[in-house]
């Protein structure tokens, strides 16, 4: 954290040498405290603080002036409030915009519906009962834009997820797969995924492209977007897939190698 914001010394130090550089040499003690609202001994103590920090210089009774060391300690604290402040803006700005793709060429603060489609989250012309918000920029359709004013639920179901089950390579492994069944239940999911080798060897086999890296949470994400999911799941790795897809409480069917 920045130097000024680290306790309530540093801050009220920063904010004494702010009101006599404002204010002038001749402002009184009590002034400062009320602007500060901490007692007339209080800034006393931090001014004799600060004069031996070589922040003040004293001019007289009750006056007071910034040294050249205590005006760049200003200076220094203004610059480090001045990037957190945009730091923070950054951050509200990241909660409070969000990004989707422009389903229509979109003018800049034009309200725009908001629906999910493959697995991901469009903003459209077509004003609907759901959701709805209004753009940050202009876009052409396929670009990124950013909502903001977001009104309403977007509505989206959870996709569904087929787990078929692929027997251990002391089984058989993708020798013992019934292939009929794998592409049929394959079908036209979103995603295909594969957890273990001999599920990698049973999809390649049927020629079809899968994911192969991460999928536990692959499957849970891509579910959680709407898409249908076909995992093919090594008997060793079942266990732990189905126990996460049971705590998201995502619906799955399971399919045996042998299902008939």
């Amino acid at each position: 954290m920045i130097e000024v914001l680290r306790n309530k010394n540093q801050t009220t130090k920063f904010q004494i040498l702010v009101e006599i550089a404002a204010k002038g040499p001749d402002i009184q003690q009590r002034e400062i405290a009320g602007e500060l609202d901490i007692t007339p001994q209080a800034v006393s103590d931090y001014i004799a603080q600060l004069i031996s920090e070589g922040m003040l210089v004293a001019l007289g009774r009750s006056s007071y002036r910034l040294t050249n060391e205590g005006v760049n300690r200003v200076i220094k604290s203004l610059k480090e409030l001045n990037s957190y402040n945009l730091y923070i803006q950054r951050a509200v700005n990241n909660i409070s915009v969000c990004a989707a793709l422009a389903e229509d060429d979109l003018d800049s603060s034009q309200q725009v519906s908001l629906k999910m489609k493959g697995g991901l989250l469009y903003a459209s012309t077509k004003i609907n009962d759901g959701a709805t918000g209004f753009t940050a920029t202009a876009a052409k359709a396929g670009e990124d834009v950013g909502i903001s004013g977001i009104k309403g639920i977007v509505p989206l179901e959870t996709g569904k997820v087929i787990v078929f089950r692929i027997p251990d390579i002391t089984r058989g492994g993708s020798r013992n797969v019934n292939y009929n069944l794998l592409k049929k239940c394959a079908g036209d999911s979103s995603i295909i995924a594969g957890l273990g080798i001999e599920s990698y060897a049973a999809l390649t086999k049927i020629g079809v492209d899968y994911y192969r890296y991460g999928i536990v949470e692959v499957v849970v994400e891509a579910a959680r977007t709407g898409l249908d999911v076909f995992v093919c799941c090594v008997e060793g790795e079942l266990n732990k897939l189905i126990i996460r897809l049971e705590k998201e409480k995502i619906h799955f069917r399971l399919v045996a190698e042998s299902s008939l």
